[in-house]
């Protein structure tokens, strides 16, 4: 009999409800950096969505870039924009254009979850009602469902990649996984 973490009885007819989320180019970059892809990303949620401006500024690195190579690889279970998107002024005065189409897209498609590292863009997104979770929390979560075999090894690739992560941030991401 397979078991939850708290030690019940774990139900494997009860299909977990999986949530939907639209995703900035920082996170997929952290994410691409952490694991050298993202064909683990699909199994976390439900709908992923990658806004047109999203892509976009994966693809200005280059259409063979690491990212792109990525996101081409999930294609089929992903959701890549393919028109511009409509955003309110107020908001793309508030960010750059990325995390502006992020939230401007959760709102239009009714997706609760976000995934902005930036700290302006999370807490805009908060102010629109919206659920913010960031690289290291989609990481933290595959790690959970043991997609992933390490945050701490996570972490260290993204450093070798340039991503700059707070001390406290891998303090406590280390802790959560129960890895520090």
């Amino acid at each position: 009999m397979l078991m939850q973490s708290n030690g019940m009885p774990r139900n494997l007819n009860v299909k977990q409800i999986m949530l939907d989320i639209v995703i900035n180019t920082g996170p997929i970059i952290a994410m691409v950096a952490a694991t050298g892809n993202l064909k683990w990303l699909p199994s976390l949620y439900g709908r992923i969505v990658i806004p047109y401006e999203v892509f976009q500024e994966i693809e200005a690195g280059g259409l063979n870039n690491t990212e792109s190579v990525a996101l081409l690889a999930i294609e089929s279970k992903i959701l890549i924009g393919s028109n511009k998107t409509q955003i309110d002024a107020v908001i793309l005065r508030e960010l750059d254009l990325g995390e502006s189409s992020v939230i401007a897209n959760a709102l239009t498609h009714a997706i609760d979850t976000v995934a902005i590292d930036e700290k302006a863009g999370r807490r805009l997104a908060r102010i629109h009602g919206l659920k913010v979770t960031g690289s290291l929390g989609i990481l933290l979560k595959a790690r959970r469902h043991s997609l992933i075999p390490s945050i701490g090894d996570c972490i260290g690739h993204m450093r070798d990649r340039g991503i700059w992560i707070s001390a406290d941030l891998i303090t406590e991401a280390l802790r959560r996984a129960n890895e520090g």
